[in-house]
């Protein structure tokens, strides 16, 4: 039986934790891994021990807590911990960590396991929004991450004090399952496997949009936005610059994602519109309303004191995917649509699904057998990936996660196609 505080037997991480304020939350971090099964070794720079301190690592992890190369020398423990370890996080890593390892400075044990470590390396920066957009900083991330290693975008709100912007250390359950994501998808740092939507901007939305009724009452759906930020958190996950539209969804914002928040259809096509200007992809994972009241009441619709009805005409709302497959602001762009469908008696789930793939003009379509409620809310998805060519790939049940990157490899696969077409002579 497994002693209390012990280690467990599973995959192997360090946890690299630097001298920002957000050390603190590292702790939530290091107890979602240790909870999950995996083998934790944390791995604080002295800074980090002025925030807190040793024994606190050494009780939550189960294992002793150094921060320089001197302590227990004979077991060469600058190189052993990054050759060991299946996974290195750091959170939070501070402007000084992420300079000192995109110029290979290795002066304590953390910046000596980067050096060493030949496993997935995610970074999850915390730091003042001054010093996040300086332009030594943007160049050390932009270095990192051409050398295959996953730096994650900072959350933004509140810092130190008073202080408000972008350079808060994202949530500590997106963090992990960010890590999680690329630990899953293997490769090592400074490798492609992980990384292969690098230097890509890719938005994607999620969730479903309302249409008001009055200003309580609205008309919508049950689209929870849960697979589209799964899209959201894989594309981070694999390199890439990521928009997330999203349409009243109450999860947390995905790690290294920048979240825009809409209610409406309307404002929804606005804000996707806006951001695939210079995207690469557009996921269309969101459940738009296709109906919005033709007028909105300014005030409560009340109830008539004779118990009658009440009538509420119609009008029909754009439709954002097949606008945005007609009119691409690039041809290079890749346009992905969901179609959740139920079969009847004019045809099948994918007879429909294909007829919808020729009328929208996309380039996929990930089609949900959404009969007798199934998807909507749940962890898991099953779907057929079709592609506008005829081709398709089925994915069983599994996490939305799992669904995401296959969606992935098939618009990595268009964009591949797409550049050796423009390379033929």
């Amino acid at each position: 039986m497994t002693e209390p505080g012990a280690p467990a037997s599973g995959p192997r991480v360090v946890l690299g934790v630097s001298g920002g304020i957000a050390a603190y939350k590292a702790c939530e971090v290091l107890r979602r891994f240790t909870e999950s099964g995996h083998d934790v070794t944390v791995v604080p720079t002295a800074a980090a021990l002025r925030f807190v301190g040793a024994p606190t690592w050494a009780a939550l992890s189960g294992k002793p807590v150094g921060d320089d190369v001197w302590t227990d020398v004979h077991r060469v423990p600058h190189v052993r911990i990054g050759q060991e370890a299946d996974l290195v996080v750091v959170a939070p890593a501070t402007a000084d960590v992420l300079a000192k390892a995109a110029h290979g400075l290795a002066d304590d044990l953390l910046t000596n396991t980067l050096l060493t470590a030949r496993c997935p390396v995610v970074m999850a920066p915390a730091m003042h929004t001054e010093m996040w957009e300086n332009a030594a900083t943007r160049a050390n991330v932009a270095t990192l991450r051409s050398r295959g290693i996953v730096v994650l975008e900072p959350a933004e709100g509140r810092l130190t004090g008073a202080d408000t912007g972008k350079g808060r250390l994202p949530e500590p359950a997106e963090i992990v399952a960010a890590a999680l994501d690329v630990l899953g998808r293997g490769g090592a740092a400074g490798g492609a496997e992980g990384d292969d939507l690098a230097g890509r901007h890719v938005v994607v939305s999620a969730g479903g949009t309302r249409e008001y009724l009055d200003p309580v009452r609205f008309l919508g759906n049950r689209s929870s936005g849960r697979q589209g930020v799964a899209l959201a958190r894989t594309a981070a996950a694999r390199g890439a610059r990521v928009t997330l539209v999203a349409a009243n969804v109450e999860l947390a914002d995905p790690a290294g994602v920048s979240v825009v928040r809409v209610e409406t259809t309307a404002e929804l096509r606005e804000a996707v519109l806006a951001a695939s200007a210079d995207a690469d992809a557009v996921v269309m994972a969101a459940a738009p309303a296709d109906f919005r009241p033709a007028s909105t009441s300014a005030t409560k619709i009340k109830k008539d004191d004779d118990g009658g009805g009440a009538e509420v005409h119609l009008v029909q709302n754009p439709d954002i995917l097949a606008e945005l497959a007609a009119e691409r602001p690039h041809p290079g762009l890749v346009v992905v649509g969901f179609a959740a469908e139920t079969g009847d008696e004019r045809g099948s789930v994918l007879e429909h699904a294909r007829a919808k793939l020729a009328r929208k003009g996309c380039d996929l379509l990930v089609v949900n057998d959404v009969s007798g409620g199934k998807v909507f809310g749940s962890e898991d998805n099953e779907a057929v990936v079709l592609d506008r060519d005829g081709g398709s790939a089925t994915v069983p049940l599994g996490s939305k996660s799992a669904l995401a990157h296959v969606v992935w490899d098939q618009v990595a696969s268009r964009w591949a196609a797409s550049s050796s077409t423009n390379q033929t002579p």
